[in-house]
Order: structure tokens, then sequence, then C-alpha cells
């Protein structure tokens, strides 16, 4: 039988991890503009306060149980420190200007965007070819079953391939990573499921925007927001089974836990 680590070793494994880890806010990059409620790339936050408390399985509000709010998120975020070599867009669109970067605080690594819907992986009645013109039917990551994940159930990040702009493998992040994504007042934790573009930045599953109350139509839903996507890095981030979303909430919040705390 196998015996996985409790949350409680995964968070002090990620602590230690984040007080020894230099490299994860290294120097580059260049800045860009707040936006109301969400992470600044070159400024200070102006999001609102969480109020409420927490679905289970669903999107947070904090208080109730403990869990931090979005406002206290990104106000222990602060100002971004750039990490990323070049900027990035938010749709591949011509015209559309390069102002999105990848930030760090420690060994969590975060950015704001819009969101575009991933649709990826196993094929459902909300994700295939005729709903989504770009739909393919295999993500980055894998279930533990090895099948691919669903993105009509299964809240995950999109993070872009590796490049010049920003190289998530040499930050230390991993596939199956925990990413707190929020909106409004909002905090939902999923995964890093799946790679984009090396250009482009902002998209999460079908699952995620549903319990964000996004609209998730892979065709014409999505929000230009602001949403903050906040990455944890370290193999004290990563959820085993990725397709645990329970499991992805425990950890997401302890985590951040923390890192409000630090």
């Amino acid at each position: 039988m196998e015996v996985r680590p409790t949350v409680a070793a995964l968070v002090a494994g990620w602590a230690l991890f984040a007080c020894g880890d230099d490299s994860a806010s290294g120097a580059g990059g260049h800045g860009g503009t707040s936006s109301e409620g969400g992470a600044s790339a070159g400024g200070q936050h102006q999001g609102g306060a969480g109020t409420g408390g927490s679905s289970a399985g669903g999107a947070s509000e904090g208080g109730a149980t403990g869990a931090p709010t979005a406002a206290q998120i990104l106000a222990a975020l602060g100002a971004c420190e750039p990490v990323s070599d070049q900027l990035y867009q938010s749709d591949d669109e011509p015209g559309l200007p390069s102002n999105i970067p990848v930030c760090s605080l420690g060994a969590a690594f975060y950015w704001q965007a819009d969101m575009d819907i991933d649709c990826d992986g196993r094929e459902s009645d909300v994700c295939n070819a005729d709903t989504d013109p770009a739909f393919q039917p295999q993500t980055s990551a894998e279930q533990s079953d090895g099948q691919f994940l669903d993105a009509k159930t299964l809240p995950y990040v999109v993070i872009p391939l590796p490049s010049a702009r920003f190289d998530y493998e040499a930050s230390g992040i991993e596939l199956g990573a925990v990413v707190a994504v929020i909106y409004g007042d909002q905090v939902v934790y999923g995964v890093f499921g799946d790679e984009g573009p090396d250009n482009i930045i902002g998209e999460a599953s079908y699952g995620m925007a549903s319990l964000l109350g996004i609209d998730p139509d892979p065709s014409t839903g999505g929000t230009d927001g602001p949403v903050t996507y906040v990455v944890f890095s370290g193999a004290g981030a990563v959820v085993d089974p990725i397709e645990d979303h329970g499991a992805a909430t425990a950890l997401g919040e302890a985590l951040a836990t923390a890192l409000v705390g630090n």
C-alpha cells in the first residue's frame, strides 16, 4: 500500500525549500502596471477584502475555515519582483501588447492576466472538437491511471512552455503543482495541468472557470480579468494524485497560509 506524505509534511518541506531557494527570486524582466483587484506588476494591490466562508472543493472567500482570503494573499504578494526575461501577451493576436510579467515571492510565482478557457484532455459533452475548434485530446499531465485530465471537472491551470521569457522547469515548478487562482474576492485551488504557447499567459480549465463563476464556454467564455495565478514550486507543492481536487484545496490552503504568514 502506497503511503503518501501528509499535508503537514508537505507544507514543512515546502517551507524549507522556500526559505533555502535563492534562485526563486532572480532578477530580470520588466515591470508593468497594476490592475485593480489583482497582482500588481509594478505597484501595490488594490483588492477588496474577502468575506464569508469556503465551500468544499469550490471557490473560497476565506474566513470561516481559517484559509487566507483573496485580499490577504494579494497583500502578501506585494509589488511584483519580475523573474521573466520578457513579457507575455494575454492572447495570441496581432497588435496586442506584451505587458505581463511573471513575478516571484520566494518559492511562489505569480502573474495577473485574463482567463482563456482550456478544454483539452478527455472528451466530454462540453469539451470536444464541436464545442472547441482548438480542442486537443491530450494534456501535458496525466492522471494516476494514465488518462489525460478532464477539463470539465478538474480545475487546472495552463503555464506557457519553457522559453527565453520564463522557464517553469528551471524555477522548480512541476506538473501537478498546486495553484491558487484569484478572481474578485474568490480563491480556487487547482493544479498545473497543461502547457500552452510560449508567448501568451492566462488560461485555465473549464472546471476552474466554472468554480469561479466565469463563463466556461471554450469558444465564447473566459474573462478579461484581472485574474491572479499563484503557483507554488518545489516537490512539496505537487498534488498526488493530480486529479484529487480535495487534496489540491487542502494543500493549497496550507501553502497559502504559509505564504501569508511569511
